[in-house]
C-alpha cells in the first residue's frame, strides 16, 4: 500500500477541516450543549461531503464537477438559507437540566444538518483541486488505488480534526452553567447568522 499517498490524503482533509467556519462553530456549541458524541457527529457529517468533493477531484468526475459548480448559485441560496435558519434556531435555543439524549434522531440529525450544509458549498471541490495540483496530485484517474487512498485519506484526515475539536472543546463542558451555555447558544448563533448573510450577500456582489 502506498503509504504517502495516504498520509498526503489525511494531510489535505486535516488542512481544509481546520479552518474555523460556521461547521466549526457549530460543532462546538453543540459539544458544550448536548455532548462530545454529537459534536462529534456534526463534525464526521462535514468530513463525509468532504470525502464526496474530495473523490469527486481525485476521480477526475469531470461531469459531476461542472454540474455542481454550474449550479453554484442556487447551492449558496439553499447553503444561506440553511445557515440562517441553523443560527435563528441556535441562538433562540434553551440549554436544557442535561443533555440531550445522544442516540436515534439526534445523531442522524447532527450528521446530517452538517452534511447537508456543507454538500452546498460546491466552492470546496475548487480547493481541493487546487491542493491536488499543489501536491502534484492532479492525475489519479488512470490510478484508482492511488485515488481510493487519497480520498480515504481525505475522510480520516478530516474526521481526525472533528475529534479533536469536539474532545477537547467536551473538557470544559462541566464548567459550563445553564446560563453560561445561554450565551454559548446566542454567540454561536449571531455568528452562524452572519456567515449566512455573508453567503447570500456574496451572491449580489458576484
Amino acid at each position: 500500500m502506498d503509504i504517502p499517498m495516504l498520509l498526503r490524503g489525511i494531510i489535505m482533509g486535516f488542512s481544509i477541516a481546520a479552518p474555523v467556519g460556521p461547521i466549526g462553530v457549530l460543532c462546538i456549541r453543540r459539544t458544550l450543549a448536548e455532548g462530545r458524541l454529537i459534536g462529534l457527529m456534526s463534525g464526521l457529517g462535514a468530513a463525509t461531503a468532504d470525502m464526496s468533493y474530495g473523490l469527486v477531484a481525485a476521480f477526475g468526475l469531470t461531469a459531476v464537477s461542472s454540474l455542481l459548480i454550474s449550479q453554484t448559485v442556487w447551492l449558496r441560496v439553499v447553503g444561506g438559507l440553511f445557515l440562517l435558519y441553523l443560527g435563528a434556531r441556535t441562538f433562540l435555543a434553551r440549554p436544557g437540566d442535561r443533555p440531550a439524549s445522544a442516540e436515534g434522531r439526534g445523531l442522524a440529525g447532527a450528521y446530517a444538518s452538517t452534511l447537508v450544509l456543507t454538500l452546498t458549498n460546491p466552492p470546496t471541490i475548487l480547493s481541493f483541486l487546487a491542493v491536488f495540483a499543489g501536491l502534484g496530485l492532479g492525475d489519479t484517474r488512470g490510478d484508482y488505488g492511488a485515488a481510493t487512498q487519497l480520498v480515504a485519506g481525505v475522510f480520516i484526515g478530516s474526521a481526525l480534526w472533528w475529534l479533536l475539536l469536539s474532545s477537547g472543546v467536551d473538557l470544559f463542558r462541566s464548567r459550563f452553567t445553564p446560563g453560561r451555555l445561554a450565551w454559548v447558544n446566542r454567540l454561536a448563533g449571531l455568528i452562524i447568522l452572519v456567515f449566512g448573510v455573508v453567503t447570500l450577500g456574496s451572491l449580489l456582489v458576484g
